[in-house]
């Protein structure tokens, strides 16, 4: 897997709705009314990450989930592949 340069993920960036870059990590920040649907949306995600066989960084307190992709066979960079599960997610 080939981790993508930061043009293109520039590029990509606009086919996403409120996806920003941390580092090398692709990153958002989701809100819910409670930890009840905060935890219903992870495990949602988990199967759909399962999928696809690339699995996120989840972090969780309370109502927000903050979800980080990047491709560990690209060395941590980003990839096509962490878009292909962002826009899923967002489906989500």
């Amino acid at each position: 897997m080939k981790a993508l340069q930061p043009a293109e993920i520039e590029k990509e960036l606009q086919s996403l709705d409120g996806w920003n870059v941390e580092g090398d990590k692709l990153t958002k920040q989701f809100t819910f009314a409670d930890f009840r649907e905060a935890m219903a949306f992870m495990v949602r995600v988990a199967f759909e990450a399962e999928e696809q066989a690339h699995h996120p960084e989840f972090f969780n307190v309370y109502k927000d989930v903050r979800i980080q992709l990047a491709t560990h066979d690209a060395g941590g960079k980003i990839t096509t592949k962490d878009f292909a599960l962002a826009k899923r997610i967002d489906a989500i």
